[in-house]
């Protein structure tokens, strides 16, 4: 017979606001604490960050109070903080949302920039089991010329563990660690840090059915958007307090019931979010088209609002971050949301003539008007062509691919390929996905916490900008200028 004594951690990550899932997610949590419970064996709820994404309305609309709501009904007991949660929203809203939280928010290397910790931030926290003391901490992702400019100072998570496990190894029998770092760093942990006996991970959405130990370490993780919720075992000889297994698997929750008292909850947040979002911005007087494949006006006045709000000589922004066109007429928060979910922010950077133009060039190609993007902030379903401020190009379509371009202007003078550009275009891009080239554009600034649809909200109410969306920047050659 067993003698060990068992310790369930049930644990979620990456959830980002699938407000159905959460549904299915509060009936299994019931269930596997309610098993644990009958067995007389303590059980934690965690969440391991990414909870919260303003993609859905009813975060947008209640500034992410619906997701705190549902995360105090389910009874979490320990939380820590996903790059959603850091970028998303700002240090006042955070404040106003975890401040009084019944759960505690574990980031030991998130801090002010005055270099304290919130009063709602905690490093550790130590939780007794039978006897057993469990150490719980939590690290996020680090992209610290990001979160800088929003008032936050992230540190290197593996130099904070590394000085920090130690201390904590000395008061606990187990250290269990809340990862926001992905699947590559988890690894790096488990071989790099010693004393760190479950890493419970997130952030790349990496689904592992059951737990895999590398080196000393147990790695698990629950994939993403609440497609399962993560249940693992530790079993501990009573006597020394060691931890000789762990077990664990992650449910689907496809099948299983939703709970009609969160179903309830999370309606209640709806209702007050679309009074929100009900508000009208803006009356439109003609209807702003977007198009994947060539240009038009609602593309032409996001690119403008860029240019606009960072400065520099021209912009260039993907179709793609518009997922409808506006008609005439009134125009709410809750459409201009619809149309732009994306927390995508502007930035800034410097780029060779040359550069500007081989991008160009990609953006007349189908196979980058048309390709699918997942992920870096983007809630849209492919990149498009791009839509352009400050510069005219024009072009022959019927050339050989990269070949098209015939004369570039910026500002109105010729484009040189020598000389240097302050572009203006979005965060997305500095991470190499869509037009990969502009990862490499230098001095790059970033724009925050202004997302592509409050510059867009700007530029609807300011009748100019719209009047000047149709004029038109890609300019098909006509065929009797053709060499």
């Amino acid at each position: 017979m067993d003698s060990s004594v068992r310790v369930h951690i049930v644990h979620t990550n990456d959830i980002h606001s699938h407000f159905e899932e959460m549904l299915r997610i509060h009936t299994l949590i019931h269930q596997l604490r309610q098993e644990a419970e009958q067995a007389q064996e303590p059980c934690f709820l965690v969440d391991v960050g990414d909870h919260m994404d303003r993609v859905r309305m009813e975060t947008e609309g209640t500034d992410g109070l619906v997701n705190r709501g549902v995360m105090d009904a389910a009874g979490y007991q320990m939380i820590t903080l996903g790059n959603n949660e850091l970028l998303t929203f700002s240090k006042q809203e955070l404040n106003h949302l975890f401040h009084e939280a019944p759960f505690e928010v574990l980031a030991a290397n998130v801090w002010n920039g005055t270099g304290e910790q919130p009063d709602w931030i905690h490093k550790w926290s130590f939780r007794q089991a039978h006897g057993i003391r469990i150490a719980f901490t939590g690290v996020t992702i680090s992209l610290q010329d990001i979160y800088r400019q929003l008032g936050w100072e992230v540190s290197d998570p593996i130099r904070i563990l590394e000085k920090e496990i130690p201390r904590i190894r000395r008061e606990a029998d187990a250290v269990v660690l809340l990862s926001h770092l992905g699947w590559g760093n988890d690894c790096r942990l488990a071989q790099e840090v010693p004393g760190i006996d479950l890493i419970l991970g997130s952030h790349t959405h990496h689904l592992l059915e059951a737990p895999k130990r590398i080196g000393d370490t147990w790695v698990v993780a629950a994939g993403k958007f609440g497609q399962h919720v993560g249940h693992t075992i530790l079993h501990f000889v009573p006597e020394t307090g060691s931890l000789k297994k762990v077990e664990g698997r992650c449910l689907p929750t496809e099948t299983v019931a939703p709970d009609v008292g969160i179903q309830r909850l999370i309606q209640d947040y709806r209702h007050q979010s679309n009074e929100v979002m009900a508000q009208p911005v803006t009356e439109l007087d003609w209807d702003l088209p977007i198009d994947w494949y060539q240009e038009s006006p609602l593309g032409n006045l996001l690119a403008d609002g860029l240019l606009h709000w960072t400065g520099g000589d021209c912009a260039m922004v993907n179709a793609g971050q518009l997922l409808g066109g506006l008609k005439a007429g009134q125009v709410t928060k809750a459409r201009i949301h619809q149309i732009c979910p994306h927390p995508i922010n502007p930035c800034r950077m410097v780029l060779k003539g040359e550069q500007i133009r081989l991008v160009l060039e990609k953006s007349l190609l189908k196979d980058y008007q048309q390709m699918e993007i997942r992920g870096f902030g983007f809630r849209g379903k492919q990149l498009g062509i791009l839509n352009l401020s400050g510069m005219e190009v024009n072009y022959v379509p019927d050339a050989p691919p990269l070949q098209r371009i015939s004369h570039v202007v910026i500002n109105g003078k010729d484009l040189v390929d020598e000389a240097m550009y302050q572009v203006a275009t979005i965060d997305m891009f500095t991470f190499g996905v869509g037009y990969k080239d502009l990862r490499e554009g230098m001095e790059q600034k970033f724009f925050l916490p202004e997302f592509l649809r409050h510059i867009l909200t700007r530029q609807l109410t300011r009748p100019q900008a719209v009047y000047d969306s149709f004029r038109p920047r890609w300019r098909d050659k006509p065929p009797c200028m053709r060499q």
